[in-house]
Parts: C-alpha cells; structure tokens; sequence
C-alpha cells in the first residue's frame, strides 16, 4: 500500500528538546523508514542525509565492493534526472553533496540554505530511492573505482589500515577492503549490483536525517513526496537479509603482516582486538585512547615525537562495530627507526596494563572527550550524522548532556581494569615499508 494513502499513518514523537541542541523529533512511515530532525533556528543551513544500514561487512566474498560500487552509481542518474541534473541543481544554489561507505553503513548527504531544503529533499531522495543503474555508467564507474583501488595502493598510509584489519580479521568481512579488489569489481555484472540496491536498500533499513533552520513536519512531508511512486514508498515485499554477525573476531593469538614498498617512510600499526560499540566500557575506552596516543599530551605523542623525534606522526585510536572492535597505535617514521618506536610503544602499552594511568590523566583525558564532543557538533553536518548514528547504530540518541554526564562517571578503576584486560592480549602489526615479509616476526 502506497504511504500517500489515506489509511497509511506516520508516528512521530519528540526525543529531545536539548538546552545544548535544537528540538528533536522522529517519525516512523508505514514503510518502515525513519526521519529525525534538529531544530536548529539559528542556523541558516541544513545538512540532509540519508543512511543506509549497510556496508562491505554485509557483502558475500564475491560481492566485495558492492556497496561501495552501488554508492558511485546512485549519483549517475534517475527516471526523472541524469547524472548532471543531479548534481547541477545542487550546485546552482551553493550546495554540496556528496556520499560515503563504511563496513556497516553507507550516507548519502547534501548541505544546503536552509530555503533550498525542499530542493535537497527531492533530488537526494530520488538519486537513492529510484536510481536507474544503466549499463553504461556501470563501465564507466568501474574504471573510475579501479583507479581508485589503484590509487590507494599509492597511499601507504592509508594501505597500512586495511593491512592491519586483514591481520585482525583474517578472512571475516571486516578485515576487508571496502572498495573491494580488482578481483572482485572486474567481474561484477549490473545484474549482482541491482540485486544488491533492491534487496539491501529497503525502507526499514534506512534512516533519513536533518539538521539546522527547519520545520520537523514539513521534512516528513517533503520526503514522503519525493519517495512517492518509487521502491521505498510502500511496505518492502520481504525483509532485507539479515546481517550475519559471527561471534566477535577476538583473535587468541598476534598475527603479523608486511607489505613490502619501495616508501621514504614506514607505515606501521600495532593493536588488538577491543569492545563492541554498545559494550558500556566505551566511555573508558574513550579515556584510555586519549590519555595513550589521542593528543599532543598524550603519553606516546610524548614519548615518540616529543622527546625522541623518532616520528612525525603518532597516535592511538579505537574503532567500534556491532559485535567487534579494536585499539590500534599508528606511526609513521624512517625506515630504520621502526624496530626503537615499535619497542617504545610495546614499553608503553605494558606499562599501562601493568601500572593503569594517573589521577591527572584521568581528569585529562575525561575533558578531552567531553571537548571533543561538543566542539564537534557546532555545525549541522555533525549534528545530522549525530541523529542518524544514534538511530542506526544504538537505536537511540543520547542526549548530550548524558552523554557528559556518562563520561564524567567513568572512575580510574574503570580504565586501569580495561587497560589490563585489553593491553595485554596478543599484538598484531601490519606494517607497510621497505622490508621483506618476515623482517618483524610475531613474537616481535
């Protein structure tokens, strides 16, 4: 049944009215896909989004780069609009758009005056909800993604990420380029493509987002306008196939993976498996990230650059999946200073686990992530991609001032017992650089 019917029904509630936001409301359509919006009268812009529940985890091994292939040829034309229209009408009034792919999800998104948000609605929604995918843009876009594989393999320092997700993973899903190979993207057909934007692309699995100068029930109305008559306009005809989730990828043993090249540099990441994305510990985590490698304070930035010069460029970071994650260190360095920064930040790592950190650097790295946080939400973009991953990804959106409020109870109990649990599992390294495969053994 068409949602433009008189018998469908929408239902909307208000989540938040934030003292540090705008007001924040959802609708459910009757197909199943959700709309949220922030309020935000003082802006004159709004950021649009639409986000898709699916990723390269969610792809077969030979579907690898399907969902990154399908992100390209969304823009490339319409029933209504070709690839030009598309993106011609959003430039003309000082628009932007543009769209990315994860390992569980994919956005589309535009940043417009908050007067040319009728205009995003509708050209946004048709490129994603009712694409034609013609055989000849699927040609044209398939060089163009094999020049962007290529293109990655000239940036050690991004080939060193996926490197280091392969040593994690292994052969799971997330240990997978997101792109995909030329393996797997050269022989893609249009028809696997399709199956995949028709089976994946339904309306449940699909949340639309909005931030900035706008009115909640004049977005739920545009949306339904610009989704009428198209696949996401009525009740999907069966449920989209259900993410397999394997038991978490906790690796009992180190793994250790080398990519020989010819680089003035050494790209080199260490790290092991860590909590999920839900698990509550993550506000700890947070902390210990930036108390070890999340600023220039921080005690590797210190240790490695600071006093030793050893490295230009040095950090920690945590990444959080549905059922897996990890802590990773990165640096970058010469060639033959990677054995000293390997063993400074092994030193590290171990003293942590051993000793936990301080009271100072608890209190430290606690105003660190609460900074962070609401810094990065002074422009729609941020608060829009707030909406949408708080939906799609918890479920829920946590008000701000709860989400302070949960790192600022996070003790140094909390951390000094994750830093034990965590720092001491196996290892793994990728390195990419001038070595052969076997220069780092495991053991290392």
């Amino acid at each position: 049944m068409s949602s433009s019917t008189p018998a469908a029904r929408a239902v909307t509630r208000t989540l938040s009215d934030d003292p540090l936001g705008g007001t924040v409301r959802r609708t459910v359509l009757p197909s199943g896909l959700r709309v949220l919006t922030e309020a935000i009268p003082a802006m004159r812009s709004v950021s649009f989004g639409i986000w898709v529940a699916v990723g390269s985890r969610d792809e077969t091994g030979s579907q690898a780069g399907a969902a990154h292939f399908l992100e390209h040829l969304l823009f490339k034309g319409t029933r209504k609009r070709s690839a030009l229209e598309i993106s011609s009408e959003i430039e003309a009034v000082g628009g932007e758009t543009n769209a990315f792919t994860t390992k569980e999800y994919t956005c589309y998104y535009a940043r417009v005056l908050d007067e040319d948000l009728p205009l995003a609605i509708d050209v946004m929604c048709d490129a994603v909800a009712d694409s034609v995918l013609a055989a000849a843009d699927v040609e044209t876009e398939r060089g163009v993604i094999l020049e962007e594989i290529a293109m990655h393999d000239d940036e050690p320092g991004d080939e060193v990420h996926d490197l280091f997700a392969r040593a994690v993973y292994g052969d799971h899903p997330l240990g997978r380029l997101i792109s995909g190979t030329e393996e797997t993207v050269t022989p893609m057909t249009r028809r696997q493509i399709q199956n995949f934007y028709r089976s994946r692309y339904t309306a449940p699995q699909i949340v639309i987002a909005a931030a900035g100068n706008l009115d909640h029930a004049a977005v739920v109305k545009l949306v339904r306008q610009a989704l009428r008559d198209t696949p996401l306009d009525t009740d999907p005809a069966a449920p989209a196939p259900h993410r397999a989730t394997t038991p978490a990828v906790r690796t009992k043993s180190a793994t250790t993976l080398v990519e020989p090249k010819e680089t003035e540099q050494a790209h080199v990441l260490l790290g092991c498996p860590a909590i999920d994305r839900t698990d509550e510990r993550r506000f700890a985590l947070g902390v210990l990230n930036n108390v070890l490698g999340g600023g220039m304070s921080s005690r590797l930035f210190q240790e490695i650059r600071e006093q030793r010069g050893l490295a230009y460029s040095v950090y920690s970071y945590a990444s959080q999946y549905a059922d897996s994650g990890v802590f990773a260190v990165y640096a970058g360095c010469a060639p033959g200073k990677v054995d000293e920064v390997l063993a400074l930040t092994r030193a590290e790592l171990a003293r942590v686990a051993a000793e936990g950190i301080t009271e100072a650097e608890l209190v430290r790295g606690k105003g660190m992530s609460k900074g962070s946080f609401v810094l990065g939400l002074e422009d729609t973009g941020s608060r829009m991609s707030r909406l949408a991953k708080g939906e799609l990804l918890y479920g829920n959106l946590m008000p701000v001032d709860e989400l302070l409020a949960r790192v600022d109870a996070v003790t140094l109990a909390d951390v000094n017992d994750l830093a034990a649990e965590l720092l001491g599992r196996p290892m793994s390294l990728a390195v990419v650089g001038p070595f052969d495969s076997g220069a780092f053994p495991v053991d290392s």
